[in-house]
């Protein structure tokens, strides 16, 4: 009769674990969010319609090393208000500087055609969904420079490229960081806008890092929001609006394979600067300052 029973109840375990195996068996699948950067995308505004370059800028499209994000959210339809949509990722903030702002040392990064971002898709609430919104927070990229001046009798009219370490999140508070090299100290908050830059100059055999940091105009970092009229973002951020292609986003809970979403994002001349002498080449040493750092638009392409 023990026997029996051990028996009976064996059975309704394996038939227990059989189910419990079935509702799990999505654990592991996820929704992925991979980074591409592509300077041949549409060059966009504010608003999602083409742009071009304003008179008395010049820009050029940037070599990317490193992007980071710092919120991720799935939107319904073109009417679901900022934060009432699905929020799939927050970054870590601090107050350490003051006002609320992105923790830097705590910030993940990813590069060309690598994973910023993975949740189990368990995770997420099952639905459609038409927009995504992604808060964009550092960019790491390469630019050429050109330096046309007379320094202690040498003359100098060359170009040179140098490394962009670009903050674009509304706020960022920062200890130190790394532009390519040489790390710089700060231990306060920057705004939308701060921007560190490092090159190694080489002049008659003679080799200098030189690194320096600014800050570019308030509110002038382009993020792009084509539902601006119904979903308007709060200036000062960098939340970049864009709709899934080819279609809506349907999560149903019982998918069994990962979905990838490349973030294609337009670096097409998003690095913009005052052109004193209009010739199309950034010239730092003679006071041409940067105006425009944002991202010129996003596509969610469902893989």
């Amino acid at each position: 009769m023990k026997l029996k029973l051990i028996l009976i109840a064996s059975t309704f375990c394996l038939l227990a674990g059989c189910k419990k195996d079935n509702n799990n068996g999505n654990a592991n699948i996820s929704l992925v969010f991979r980074f591409k950067f592509d300077s041949t995308q549409a060059r966009l505004d504010n608003i999602g319609q083409p742009s071009s370059i304003p008179p008395g800028h010049a820009a050029q499209s940037p070599i990317f090393n490193k992007m980071s994000a710092h919120y991720i959210e799935l939107a319904p339809n073109a009417v679901t208000a900022l934060g009432q949509g699905t929020i799939l990722y927050k970054a870590p903030e601090t107050t350490a500087g003051g006002e609320t702002a992105i923790d830097f040392a705590q910030s993940g990064f990813a590069g060309n055609n690598e994973v910023f971002f993975a949740i189990p898709i368990k995770n997420i609430k099952p639905g459609d969904y038409e927009w995504l919104r992604v808060s964009l927070a550092y960019q790491n990229y390469d630019v050429s420079f050109h330096v046309d001046t007379t320094v202690a009798g040498v003359t100098i009219n060359q170009d040179f490229t140098g490394t962009v370490a670009s903050f674009i999140g509304y706020n960022t508070y920062l200890t130190s960081y790394t532009i390519k090299n040489n790390p710089i100290t700060v231990n306060g908050n920057r705004k939308q806008g701060y921007w560190g830059f490092e090159t190694l100059l080489t002049i008659a055999g003679m080799s200098q890092v030189i690194d320096t940091s600014g800050q570019a105009p308030d509110g002038a970092t382009t993020v792009v929001n084509p539902i601006f009229a119904t979903s308007p973002i709060p200036q000062g951020s960098c939340v970049v609006t864009a709709a899934f292609i080819p279609g809506k986003l349907t999560i149903t809970g019982n998918e069994t394979n990962d979905i990838i979403v490349e973030l294609s994002l337009s670096t097409n001349k998003s690095f913009e600067w005052n052109d004193l002498n209009n010739d199309g080449l950034w010239e730092p040493v003679a006071g041409e300052n940067i105006v425009d750092m944002g991202i010129r638009g996003m596509i969610p392409r469902i893989q």
